[in-house]
């Protein structure tokens, strides 16, 4: 049986997010990107962070803190444009974690994503 993906999509990994963060297909979407973002998060794989996150907001040391965290759990509570056919769009999720032994925690965010030669990269978002 095979692994599931961890971006809550309900599909195995391989045939998920595995392709994005491996470089062999971009994102469709700005959701598809968030989600495969997050898996990125829980396989603390910076690389792909990095290759995903608009130049101009992209931290320098993206590897830094992702030890830190054991990610648990995505929701997608909505998304408003990012679709194949749009420039922008914003995704808002709740993703569920653990830092610590017990000390469970959500982020909820609306990201914003933006679409430059054909590539949907995360700008940035409002974390409530």
């Amino acid at each position: 049986m095979a692994a599931a993906c961890p971006c809550g999509s309900g599909t195995a990994f391989a045939e998920c997010c595995r392709p994005y963060l491996r470089g062999e297909a971009d994102a469709p979407t700005a959701e598809a990107l968030m989600r495969s973002r997050y898996t990125a998060y829980v396989r603390r794989d910076a690389d792909y962070l990095a290759r995903t996150w608009h130049p101009s907001t992209r931290p320098l040391d993206l590897a830094a803190g992702l030890e830190d965290v054991e990610w648990r759990g995505l929701e997608v509570l909505a998304a408003t444009g990012g679709l194949e056919g749009d420039d922008a769009g914003t995704v808002t999720f709740v993703a569920h974690h653990a830092a610590g032994v017990l000390a469970m925690d959500a982020l909820r965010e609306t990201s914003r994503f933006v679409r430059e030669n054909g590539t949907w990269l995360y700008v940035d978002g409002d974390v409530t």
